[in-house]
Order: structure tokens, then sequence, then C-alpha cells
């Protein structure tokens, strides 16, 4: 971006950063900016922990045969994976670091609606989170993330029910935080801030949030039976018990697709936001961007049951989640060919949250199109629980979510923390994730379709080949990780100061001080145009 007129001086506000206080203020904070820093902390953390799980059961399958894990510990290690990176980043990162920071902005008010909640909400995810470490700690889970029964009942000697309590906790975390995103955006909006004026990031941030609220109770029930069930031995899940192990299945899933929905719909919204800034264009059909949120979010509740195609459930009830599954595809097709129509013909500029922005396009697609194999009866009976399911949950998860998280983070950093960071060493970081990801899952694709069953720590050495280049590509995508930790932290104490818009960006955000001060706004703003009303290519010429 060179045009003067999109570049403000920076300033040096009072900022939320220092109120004069001390650290310990932090942890008794209302401020809604400090709450998104202490989630950003914390769930950094996890993602690293995660991480190295990941790490170690690559490294395990670098061979056909288990020669660095037993199999007990393997499969504690790749339960804790997925325990960790589902629950305590892709469920909360967006909406808790990023919503957290930018709703009450983008709505032109001082803080959320219930300060104080908020902050309750980080403690019942921090008391949640160190259950579930606690149970690492004492021994781990061996159950897979889903705690399918029996494995979660009658097989598993492992500590399920610490990890359990701690998912338990989190959950009331999450919806907490729905609950306050749906008040703030309903009746804290700015004079002129109609709902069709409001950013896309906060239509996906308020679908999520109704997911959270109504979806989560029944993940939340669910653990309890499972509780219930594996301390007093009460038949509800395990046939051993008398139980139906379809039921735990049917409510899981329940929860479980919506919440791939939670993990991603966040994602999409920044997107909007990057394609839109960085093209120099009003979105293309910005209501049927908007409402496909909302579709998305509704469908998300009729499609839990494709995941039971082989599990004994109806063949006339399997057509129909068959056919609802080929239908939320058409939401999210709709995103991606107005994010297409919007490049076209736009300025555009590649600074780091557009790579991540273009590559998210991509990899999102990519997921979604294999999503389409999956909903297809015949086609999921052949890959069921093989390396081909991995690599694409992974494909919407990783190369989705986590991607348009980063992207975010690069965009709203100069917001967050008042500095700038270097632009290169972003572009570098960005292009050895999109590298390393796809050298990583792609191959899982191919052994997937060739049979090779997911959550094994020894397989058939005509894999060995595709699994050493997977191992190669994580071993890329760690350093890609990695670098942004170290540059951002450093450019949170030595980078330049930010301008109020480096990006040349609309929002409400972007029209206050970088870093914004305590109250956000000197005085309410008031809105009078269009959402991404950006100059046509005279204006920005003069």
């Amino acid at each position: 971006m060179t045009n003067p007129e999109w570049i403000t001086e920076p300033l040096a506000p009072p900022s939320y950063l220092n109120n004069g206080y001390g650290w310990r203020s932090w942890f008794l904070t209302t401020d809604h900016k400090r709450i998104a820093l202490l989630y950003l902390i914390s769930i950094t953390g996890f993602f690293f922990l995660g991480g190295f799980f990941a790490m170690m059961i690559r490294l395990e399958l670098l061979t056909p045969q288990p020669d660095l894990l037993q199999s007990d510990t393997y499969n504690r290690f790749f339960t804790m994976h997925g325990v960790i990176m589902v629950w305590f980043f892709l469920i909360p990162s967006i909406p808790t670091v990023l919503g957290n920071f930018l709703v009450p902005m983008m709505v032109g008010a001082k803080d959320l609606a219930f300060p104080r909640l908020n902050l309750l909400s980080w403690y019942l995810f921090m008391i949640g989170g160190i259950l579930a470490f606690s149970s690492i700690v004492i021994g781990g889970v061996d159950t897979g993330w889903t705690f399918y029964t029996p494995y979660s009942t009658t097989y598993s000697n492992t500590h399920v029910l610490w990890m359990a309590l701690g998912i338990f906790i989190a959950g009331f975390s999450s919806i907490i935080t729905g609950l306050n995103f749906i008040i703030t955006i309903h009746t804290m909006r700015a004079p002129g801030l109609t709902w069709f004026r409001l950013p896309l990031f906060l239509w996906s941030t308020y679908s999520t949030s109704l997911i959270l609220v109504l979806a989560t109770p029944v993940l939340a029930i669910t653990l309890v039976l499972m509780g219930l069930e594996r301390a007093f031995g009460i038949g509800i899940f395990d046939p051993a018990l008398g139980g139906d192990p379809l039921l735990f299945q049917h409510l899981f899933w329940f929860y479980s697709h919506p919440a791939v929905y939670i993990m991603i719909l966040p994602g999409l919204g920044v997107e909007s936001e990057l394609i839109s800034t960085f093209s120099r264009r009003n979105v293309f059909g910005y209501r049927y961007v908007a409402m496909a949120s909302v579709a998305i979010a509704v469908f998300s509740f009729l499609v839990w049951g494709h995941h039971l195609f082989v599990a004994g459930q109806s063949v006339y009830i399997a057509l129909a989640f068959s056919f609802l599954s080929y239908l939320i595809a058409i939401p999210s097709a709709i995103k991606i060919f107005n994010w297409m129509a919007t490049l076209y013909g736009g300025s555009i500029s590649f600074e780091t949250p557009m790579l991540y922005a273009l590559f998210f396009i991509g990899l999102f697609t990519i997921g979604g199109l294999t999503g389409l194999f999956l909903a297809a009866l015949g086609i999921d009976v052949h890959v069921t629980d093989t390396y081909f399911v991995v690599a694409h949950f992974h494909y919407i998860m990783v190369g989705g979510m986590v991607v348009a998280y980063l992207g975010g983070m690069h965009y709203w950093w100069p917001k967050i923390s008042g500095r700038m960071y270097p632009e290169r060493f972003g572009q570098v970081s960005a292009f050895l994730i999109f590298i390393g990801f796809n050298l990583t899952f792609f191959p899982q694709f191919i052994l997937g379709y060739l049979g090779m069953p997911r959550r094994y720590h020894a397989y058939a050495e005509g894999f060995q080949t595709l699994n050493v280049m997977s191992t190669a590509g994580a071993s890329i995508l760690a350093v890609g990780y990695v670098l942004p930790l170290f540059y951002l932290a450093w450019s949170f104490f030595r980078g330049p100061l930010a301008p109020t818009n480096p990006w040349g960006a609309t929002g409400l955000e972007w029209k206050t001080a970088s870093p914004p001060p305590t109250e956000n706004f000197e005085e309410t703003p008031v809105v009078t145009e269009e959402t991404y009303r950006f100059p046509v290519r005279e204006e920005m010429l003069v």
C-alpha cells in the first residue's frame, strides 16, 4: 500500500496495554482487549503442546515398524493431539482472540455486553485446560479424541474422567463467549450500523455463536452420561452393560459436526475481510456471503449422520444424510465464488495477510471437495477410518482455519500491538506453511485411498515412501509455525510503531488508534456508509 491517504501517522495514545496498575491487573481485567491477549497466550501454549504430540506421531510413522513409541503410548499421543487441538485451540482460537478483540470495536462499542462474564470465560477455559493437561501428567488418555464407547468405558484404564471434566468445563467457556457475542451484536451497534452494514467477520462470528450456544450443551450432556457410566457402571452407551453405542455416536456428532463449523466459520469471516482489503474492492454479493454464514450454521445441525455411514444406521437415513451433506456445500461454494469475483479486476497487493488469504482459498477448496467424496455412500465405505479422512479433516481445519487465523493475526496485529512486524519474515513463513502443509497432507489422500488405516503406528512397507514425504512436510510446516512466534513477539516490543490504518482498510476498528485506548473510541462513532466502500480507481489516483 503506497497511497499516503490510506496511512495516518503513528500515534501514542493511552493504551490498554499499560494502565498503570501492574501485571496483576491483567488477571482481574474486564477489558475485552486484555482478555483477548490472555486467550492468545493460552491457546498459543496449547497449540505448541498439541504440535509436540503431532511431531512424535509423525516421527513414529517414518518407519513401518513401531520403533519409537509403544502401542499404548502411541494411542495416548494421538488422543492428546486430537483433544488439545480441537477443544483447546481450533474451537476457541479465532472467537476468543480475534473475536474478543474486534467485536466491540467493529460494532462501535466500548466493550462486550458482559465484561465480567468475558473474564469468567477465560478462567473456565484455563481450568478446563489444566484438568486436561493433568490427565497427560498422570498417564494420559487412550480413547481417541472422539471417546467412542467401549474405548472410553470398558477397555480404557486411563484417566478418561479427568479429560472429560476438562472438556466439560471448557464448554461453559464457549457458551458464555457465544452468548456475549450474540447480545453485543444485537444490542450495542453504533448508530447507523444496520445489519447489512456489518462487516462479514461479524456475520460469521454471530453464526458461530449460535452454534456455540445451541450445540455445546449436547456435548456436555454426553460427557456427563459417559462419566456416569464409567464411574458407576450405569448402562447407557456400553453394550456390555446393556447400553447403545450408536446413541453415543449420534449425541457426539450432533455436537461435533456443528463444531467443525465453529472452527471454520470465523475463518471464513476473516477471509472476507482480507480479500476485500487487499484487492481494494467491495465484497461481491455481500448479502449472499452474509446469508451463507447463517445457512452454514443452520445446516450444520442436519448432517451429523454422515459420520455413521458404516456404523449400522438405516440405509434410508444414510441417504438423507448424504443428500444434506451435499447441500451444506452450497453456502461454502457461494463464498468461494464471491471471493473469486471480488478478486477479479481488483488492485491486488501481496502483503502477508493476502498470501494467507489466497492459500486459504486453495486449501479450503481441496478440503471441501474431498468432503463430497466422504458424503458419497459408496466411496465413504471404502475410505472410512483411513488416512483419506485424516487428510480431508486437516485440509479443512489446518489448511482452512489455522491459515485464516494466521492471516487474521497478521492483518490485525498492528491494531492489537500498535507495532508492525517484519513483512519479509511474514511472507517467508506463509510460503513455508503452504508448502509444508501440502507435502504433509496431500500424500495422505493417496495413503487413504490405497487402504492405510488411521490411528495405527505400524503399517505395510509399501506405504513408507508416502509417510516419509508426510513427515518431511511436517518438519517444514513446524518451521513455518515457529517463525511467527518469534517475529511477532519481537515486533510486540521492538517493531516500528503502527499507523492507525496501515492497510487502508474499512471498518470501525481502523478508525481508532493503534493500539486502541482502553475505551476504544473517544466518542461513539456514527456509521453513514456501506461496508467495504473503497474508492474507485479514479479516486485512488487523485
